[in-house]
C-alpha cells in the first residue's frame, strides 16, 4: 500500500504519527507504508532549520519584489522589476530566475514580454510576409511559448 503524495507531505504525516503519545508503529514501518526511505525522512528532519531560513529569505526578497512591482502604480514584468531593483539605492541584485520563482511561489501575476507575434490573414491558407502590414491582415495576440 503506497500513499500518492509528495514526499514532503509523507514526511510530515510520519512526523505527526510518531509524535503522538500512543504511537505503536515505528519509523521503519511508517516509511515503508508511505513508500519513502528512512534516510530520506531523517534527512528531511535535519534540514528543517535550513528550510525555515530559506523561507524567511524568500519572504524578505518577495517584499522587495512586491515593492518594485507596485512602484509607480502599474504592474510590471520580470525585467521591469529587475531594472527597478537595480535602480534602488543601494542597488538590489537579484537574478531573473529568482524573481520568477518567487512570483510563481507567492502567486503574483506578471506581464509577459512581447515575444513573437502572429501576423496572419483571416484566411488560414495564406500568410503575411515577415515585416509587412496591410489593412486586410489582422493582428493577433503574442504567441505563448
Amino acid at each position: 500500500m503506497m500513499i500518492r503524495a509528495k514526499p514532503e507531505v509523507k514526511y510530515k504525516l510520519i512526523q505527526e504519527m510518531t509524535s503522538r503519545d500512543n504511537n505503536l508503529l515505528n519509523i521503519t514501518w511508517l516509511c515503508e507504508i508511505a513508500g519513502v526511505s528512512r534516510s530520506g525522512y531523517y534527512r528531511w528532519l535535519s534540514a528543517e532549520p535550513v528550510r525555515f531560513a530559506q523561507e524567511l529569505a524568500d519572504r524578505e526578497a518577495f517584499e522587495q519584489i512586491l515593492d518594485a512591482y507596485n512602484h509607480r502604480g502599474y504592474a510590471k514584468g520580470v525585467r521591469g522589476i529587475h531594472m527597478t531593483l537595480l535602480h534602488h539605492s543601494p542597488p538590489i541584485l537579484m537574478n531573473l530566475k529568482k524573481i520568477r520563482r518567487l512570483m510563481r511561489k507567492y502567486r503574483l501575476q506578471y506581464r509577459r514580454g512581447s515575444g513573437r507575434y502572429d501576423w496572419s490573414r483571416s484566411a488560414p491558407d495564406t500568410a503575411l510576409p515577415c515585416g509587412h502590414a496591410d489593412s486586410q491582415y489582422i493582428y493577433r495576440r503574442p504567441l505563448r511559448r
